[in-house]
């Protein structure tokens, strides 16, 4: 069967107009200048707003020790 009222490619264009995609919302760090998400607190340094909100060196540290414990596992 034929499609009877066929859509040109024009028409479907127009209507995919909106679906582009946008760029990044992204800025710098404050404290350490890394590029970071807006409203997000900082990978790097774990700061919000010029103050610190994640303590990176802690969680780094705690990731270090798990990866330890698990080597010595095995």
């Amino acid at each position: 069967m034929v499609v009877r009222m066929r859509s040109t490619h024009g028409h479907t264009a127009n209507r995919r107009s909106h679906q582009a995609l946008k760029g990044l919302p992204l800025t710098k760090c404050q404290k350490c200048g890394a590029v970071a998400w807006r409203h997000r607190a900082c990978l790097g340094c774990g700061s919000y707003r010029g103050r610190e909100v994640i303590n990176v060196l802690a969680k780094l540290d705690k990731k270090q020790a798990k990866k330890k414990a698990t080597a010595n596992k095995k």
